[in-house]
């Protein structure tokens, strides 16, 4: 709260005096009068429709809002309105705001249910949809509030005692602002409130904070003893200081734990009673001395859980509402003590890490120009973590660029090592030797993986992996996510992984000694020297890095207990090849591997000692390979074979004894012409792709793999037959295959998915197919399909892609009218189709794309649900009044379309239409807007080169929010006008003390400076500067896109929106263009009807003056003898040639 503000007020009731005026207001304010506490008094201003100045002038002025929540708050919009400026002081003035829920519950409040929502329902009838956002936005925000609760209490008077209690600690109290610069402490904070329920007096309450290091744990937990210890009669934050010195002064001496817990209690009842010394000779004393008292008690960096157990050891021990609190990476420590309600701190949005950084690196939230790039890089580089990115902001602070740039480099090598040191600690509280030995194979080797090959890579190593992982998920220093196809994988943060890295260098000053080899120069050296040791478990080998790789004959001979061999690409782009110098033979090529990875493998054959019988994952892409090997290996323990695009491979080895593989990708295995009839035994085999294998011409037949359920053929040109090795296949592609038909009567009950891409098939199958799964169908660039063949028992059927099928004619009523699902039709480039089925709705269809449907003439009425609609370059002469049954739509365009005519004006009528374009549509002439229609949700319509439209009229009647029209100059319409681009205009003070806002529409006129056919942006950056005494600035709105065809001048014309301060008397618009290629020929302003100030005639503007590089943070900008105040809003428009 800014100290030096002026309160007039301290305390503004907002309140429904239908409900409260006569009873607890009038006691309330009494007991207000009482201490002396100065109260706002509205019983003289008479209630309008609109927030009289004086109450808002009120509402700024009081130190504190307590807002009186009851059953009909809701149903007076002036209660409403009042909300939304307390909310706006709680966010600029800092004001102090405490909900009182009168009979209701929060949650009903929150949510607008109950008999408060119905109240608040009948309030919103007739109100713009933005305006009833903003009042939900304000309830949900002050309802999550901490307050009090009537129905806490059976005596109101005490209640009252409470609330007044609470202001008068609030009104003396000077909050520590320690904490304000902690980006998103004030969301931590809300969040454990919830948890917390400090109005609850009924019940002790302990609540967790658990997180990995670094994360802010104890930010948050200093925050909140900062802020709410006031409330309580006992209070003490136990640092990690202070339990570590007792730790160490008691178990130095003592074999058990009791004497330490006494001394620990001794200590902390002595800090929270207020006394020197306290002694106790029994674990029952701090019970005895707590039980009756209400306090607050705060556990930091809790990692022992005889600490939690010696002070704070079950709720019986305190008296009611008090809290407790312990912070902790350990999660089992918080489980083992019964702690139910626990906050997990998770990490920052990437704009709000960019903040943290920007603080820390600059001293404000964003990086001043030059260093944008550079601060978002290295922002990435600490992951996220908290503590990272305060240390790599002072590291870098008041440094210049080529400093800058060399710690990006650095930092590309290895952490800094002051997050290294704060990080490793977590690793170095492991209690386990497994443990720290799965977490050093997870960093090195594991991370990202699924949880379930993790245990096969860990089979025979000896480690208990289930109860390691746990551990390591407890401690935060993993976790465990679902991903994409429904499996758990490991995730371990970057920084969190390096620890792990720089453990394993640390073991020996010889690469060759330690358990994992990462670095390519390390690999390099130890494979072309025979450097190796037993003590190698893992190598892992970025191509990338290196140009070529010797490897020595007798390399792998002393890493006996090698398991995993990885080399590795993480650039798809790079087409530089590896050299790769191998000796004549490997006479022991390691034979326990777990994982082999060999992109770009140079052999022809694997060497004869080559043995695959632990390999869980075979990855060789792009391998010279022409054969793996001869006879039967070994392979129960294979999972992965993935040979894709080895080109010189001709023959699969026999995998009869591969019975747990999952997936086999051969993809663009161009040599391949056919497979091995042992591939009948892989039962377990769920995936299998053969894209691209262009010379396969047949399967082996009675095969039957129950598990298969992926199979991809695309590209197999010269296979002519659909192969039936199963039939519970869920994803099928045989795009570009030679297949003449589809099978009559396939048994593939099970298909989800069905690709049938650049068939060059006329049909595929007659009569019906019984592919009742099917809910994806792909016929895309199919040329030569005439009709598209029965859909009917494809009641499941969601998408529909028929892109580019340029002779297909029509679709027929009986095909697609038991599509109840279709939710998305695809007719991209369809240049031969006449009409759409009519007399039928399909009632899940939301997209409809006809783009380029070049004969198609009819407007589309198959669907009345329909929220996005494609028509762009079709010959539909009309938009008929049946649009107006679109009640779902969203976004229309309609660019090109040559022969289009006439628009029903209903279209803009749509309540949820908020995009429109009309593009290029060269026989438009008059667009009429409907007059009820002035309170349409429309931000964007565009006309865009529709050189024969009535702009004029258009312009007058038109509500949307942004509009496109092609003009030269800016319209009388614009009351104020200028040929440059800006305008200054002087404020009537007579009016301005009514208005919070102001509301104009602007216009700009643009032309092409430079001819160009490329796709290009620009930002319209609207600069309205209001000249006062005070110089405060706005955060500018976020950039609003276009896309605009233009060929010639256009103008784009838009609302503006902007607090107004009342002190002001003088605005000065300027508008901005990015882009050198469009030139701004010109500006106007109209004044909206409602909340406009008096204006007078435009005055010149002194260039100079406007000169301004726009700052986006609050600063003060001198003028001669004012200061100015700023407001910015950017449109993004893009301007395709």
């Amino acid at each position: 709260m800014s100290s030096s503000r002026n309160w007039v007020f301290d305390v503004f009731p907002s309140f429904r005096g239908l409900d409260v005026r006569k009873t607890f207001l009038s006691h309330f304010l009494k007991e207000l009068d009482l201490r002396l506490i100065i109260a706002f008094k509205d019983s003289k201003i008479e209630r309008s429709q609109a927030i009289e100045p004086e109450l808002l002038q009120a509402i700024r002025s009081s130190r504190i809002a307590v807002v009186m929540f009851s059953k009909n708050y809701a149903s007076s919009k002036w209660c409403l309105d009042e909300l939304l400026e307390i909310v706006k002081c709680k966010q600029e003035l800092e004001q102090i705001v405490i909900p009182v829920f009168y009979g209701l519950d929060p949650s009903d409040i929150r949510k607008q249910l109950g008999e408060f929502g119905e109240a608040f329902d009948k309030t919103c009838k007739n109100r713009t949809e933005s305006k009833i956002q903003l009042w939900r936005q304000a309830l949900t925000d002050v309802a999550n509030l901490e307050g009090h609760h009537s129905r806490n209490w059976d005596n109101e008077a005490k209640m009252i005692e409470a609330i007044v209690a609470d202001i008068l600690v609030k009104l003396n109290l000077t909050p520590s602002r320690d904490f304000d610069e902690f980006v998103g402490i004030n969301d931590h904070i809300a969040k454990m409130s919830v948890l917390l329920n400090v109005e609850s007096e009924e019940e002790v309450r302990m609540v967790g904070i658990w997180g990995p290091s670094g994360i802010g744990k104890t930010t948050i937990a200093r925050a909140l003893f900062d802020r709410l210890s006031h409330q309580f009669q006992g209070r003490i934050f136990i640092d990690s200081v202070f339990i570590s010195k007792n730790l160490e002064d008691y178990r130095r001496a003592n074999s058990d734990d009791y004497n330490m817990k006494l001394s620990l209690q001794g200590k902390f009842l002595s800090e929270i009673l207020g006394y020197v010394h306290i002694k106790i000779d029994h674990l029952g004393a701090a019970r005895d001395r707590l039980m009756h008292r209400k306090v607050l008690i705060i556990i930091d960096d809790l990692d022992d859980q005889v600490v939690v157990e010696a002070l704070a050891g079950g709720d019986d021990w305190f008296g009611n509402g008090s809290r407790i609190i312990v912070v902790t990476k350990d999660k089992h420590l918080l489980e083992a003590h019964g702690i139910g309600h626990i906050y997990t701190v998770g990490f920052p949005s990437e704009k709000q890490a960019l903040e943290m950084f920007c603080r820390s690196a600059f001293v404000q939230n964003y990086p001043p120009d030059g260093f944008v790039d550079l601060a978002s890089k290295i922002t990435m580089c600490a992951g996220g973590l908290p503590l990272a990115l305060q240390i790599l902001g002072k590291a870098v602070k008041r440094r210049n660029k080529e400093y800058w740039t060399d710690m990006l480099s650095r930092l590309g090598k290895s952490p800094n090592r002051d997050i290294v040191k704060g990080l490793r600690v977590s690793y170095d509280a492991l209690d386990s030797e497994e443990d720290k030995a799965i977490f050093r194979h997870i960093a090195c080797f594991f991370n990202g993986m699924e949880i379930d090959r993790i245990k096969l890579m860990f089979a025979d190593s000896g480690l208990n992996v289930n109860i390691g992982l746990t551990n390591l998920v407890d401690k935060s220093l993993i976790s465990v996510k679902p991903s994409w196809n429904n499996t758990n994988i490991v995730e371990m943060h970057s920084l969190v992984q390096e620890i792990g890295k720089e453990v394993v260098r640390t073991q020996s000053n010889k690469p060759g000694k330690r358990e994992f080899l990462m670095d390519s120069k390390d690999v390099c050296n130890v494979l072309g020297s025979s450097k190796g040791s037993e003590m190698v478990i893992g190598i892992s080998m970025n191509l990338d890095e290196i140009s070529m790789v010797r490897i020595h004959e007798n390399a792998f001979d002393e890493m006996t207990n090698l398991r995993f061999l990885k080399f590795y690409k993480k650039s798809l782009e790079r087409k530089k090849e590896v050299r790769w110098l191998l000796p004549e033979r490997f006479d022991n090529f390691p034979d326990k591997l777990k994982l082999l990875s060999w992109p770009g493998c140079p052999m022809v054959y694997m060497p004869s000692s080559f043995c695959p019988e632990y390999l869980v994952e075979l990855i060789m892409p792009n391998a010279n390979l022409v054969k793996l090997w001869d006879g039967v290996e070994p392979l129960t323990c294979l999972k992965d074979m993935d040979l894709s695009k080895s080109e010189n491979l001709n023959e699969i080895p026999d995998l009869s004894t591969a019975t747990n593989l999952e997936t086999l990708n051969l993809h663009g295995c161009s040599s391949l012409v056919e497979l091995p009839s042992s591939i009948r035994n892989l039962n377990k085999l769920t995936e299998l792709n053969m894209q691209g294998c262009v010379n396969l011409d047949t399967f082996p037949t009675g095969i039957d793999l129950q598990s298969l359920s992926s199979l991809d053929l695309s590209g197999c040109s010269r296979l002519q037959s659909f192969p039936l090795i199963s039939s519970n296949i869920s994803k099928l592609n045989l795009s570009q295959t030679a297949i003449a038909k589809y099978p009559f009567k396939l048994p593939l009950e099970s298909l989800v998915e069905l690709h049938m891409e650049q068939i060059k098939s006329e049909r595929f199958w007659e009569g019906v197919q019984p592919l009742t799964s099917l809910k994806k169908m792909v016929f895309s660039r199919c040329e030569n399909l005439k009709e598209i063949p029965d859909l009917s028992m494809m009641t499941k059927l969601e998408k529909l892609d028929l892109n580019g099928c340029s002779s297909l004619v029509e679709l027929t009523l009986s095909s697609i009218q038991n599509l109840n699902k279709l939710t998305t039709l695809e007719m991209i480039g369809c240049s031969s189709l006449e009409t759409l089925p009519t007399g039928i709705n399909l009632k899940s269809l939301y997209r409809l794309n006809l783009n380029g449907c070049s004969q198609l003439r009819s407007f589309p009425d198959i669907s009345s649900n329909i929220s996005t609609l494609f028509l762009n370059q079709t010959a539909i002469e009309e938009v008929p009044p049946c649009i107006g049954n679109f009640s779902s739509l969203e976004s229309m365009e309609m660019w090109e379309c040559k022969q289009l005519q006439s628009i029903s004006p209903r279209v803009f009528k749509l309540s949820n239409l908020d995009e429109v374009y009309f593009s290029d549509c060269e026989k438009l002439t008059e667009v009429r807007w409907p007059e009820e229609s002035q309170d349409t949700n429309l931000s964007l319509v565009i006309f865009t080169n529709c050189f024969n439209l009535n702009q004029e009229v258009f312009i007058h009647q038109s509500a949307s929010e942004y509009l496109i029209l092609p003009g030269v100059e800016v319209p009388p319409y614009f009351t104020h006008r200028s040929t440059a681009s800006s305008l200054t205009i002087p404020l009537h003070r007579s009016t301005l003390s009514q208005q919070s806002f102001l509301d104009f529409k602007a216009c700009v006129v643009v032309s092409e400076e430079t001819v160009s056919h490329l796709l290009f942006f620009i930002d319209i950056q609207v600069h309205c500067r209001f000249r006062d005494q005070h110089g405060n600035y706005f955060e500018p709105d976020n950039p609003r896109h276009f896309s605009l065809h233009q060929k010639y001048n256009h103008l784009i014309i838009f609302d503006c929106h902007f607090p107004l301060n009342q002190d002001c008397n003088q605005v000065e618009i300027e508008f901005r263009l990015s882009s050198i290629r469009l030139k701004l020929k010109g500006c106007g302003i109209r004044l909206s009807d409602d909340n406009t100030p008096s204006l007078a005639s435009p005055i010149e503007v002194d260039e100079e003056d406007m000169a301004d590089d726009g700052c986006h943070e609050t600063e003060e900008c001198a003028y001669s003898d004012i200061e100015t105040k700023r407001s910015r809003k950017r449109i993004r428009v893009s301007i395709q040639k």
